[in-house]
């Protein structure tokens, strides 16, 4: 997986970070000061940054013009601010995402694979296979050795988020968040009666039920 620089000089944010990354597979390096952002990415092979920009010392602005001098490495900005000058600052120094605080830590993961993956860091199949059975996510379809398996869209949106938060445990109301929108009305259950089906229908082993919070992918070695 990728190596992150994660840049917050709140240490219980940059801690949370660290801390939700890490079971992915990726490799986490956090920083706490624009200083010591800049020695760490130049001292390391780092594949994504993300990056506050109220940071003692050296701005993040600072930090992210620094790096695009010699990278093109992907850098998601990270703050509290969310007026229109500050943003356009960030993508006129050639950011490419921006999430201001609060923040769901779903959504900056999700955020974090879609950087990788354009950068051909973390490619998400388009087919995944389990035994005899194949999903093509961009099909929307599943089949098996007896031909075409009958399953929902939604159903292919669960699972594609689950794989791509490989390791995370995502709790129920960040399901329905990300794939209902919150102001949706419906209720925690259906995301359990979406994974029974999914486990029905594709004989799945690898979605784990962590009791009392929620779901997550994990695949044995």
């Amino acid at each position: 997986m990728a190596t992150l620089l994660v840049v917050e000089d709140d240490r219980k944010t940059n801690d949370a970070i660290c801390e939700y990354l890490k079971p992915a597979g990726h490799k986490v390096i956090p920083a706490y000061d624009g200083g010591d952002a800049l020695q760490f990415f130049r001292e390391n092979s780092i594949d994504l940054v993300v990056l506050d920009i109220m940071l003692p010392h050296v701005s993040g602005l600072s930090v992210l013009h620094e790096i695009r001098r010699t990278s093109t490495t992907p850098v998601l900005m990270l703050t509290a601010i969310e007026d229109e000058y500050t943003q356009v600052m960030s993508f006129d120094e050639q950011a490419d995402d921006y999430m201001t605080k609060p923040f769901s830590m779903v959504l900056l993961g999700r955020r974090i694979t879609a950087l990788l993956r354009r950068s051909g860091q973390a490619p998400l199949p388009q087919t995944i296979t389990f035994g005899d059975v194949t999903i093509n996510f961009s099909g929307y379809t599943a089949s098996d050795s007896t031909g075409k398996i009958d399953i929902t869209p939604k159903e292919i949106d669960l699972l594609r988020l689950l794989v791509e938060h490989k390791g995370l445990v995502l709790t129920r109301s960040q399901i329905l968040d990300e794939l209902w929108g919150a102001d949706y009305p419906i209720i925690d259950r259906t995301v359990d009666t979406y994974i029974k089906n999914l486990r029905k229908k594709l004989r799945l082993d690898c979605i784990v039920t962590v009791k009392g919070i929620g779901y997550k992918y994990e695949v044995q070695p």
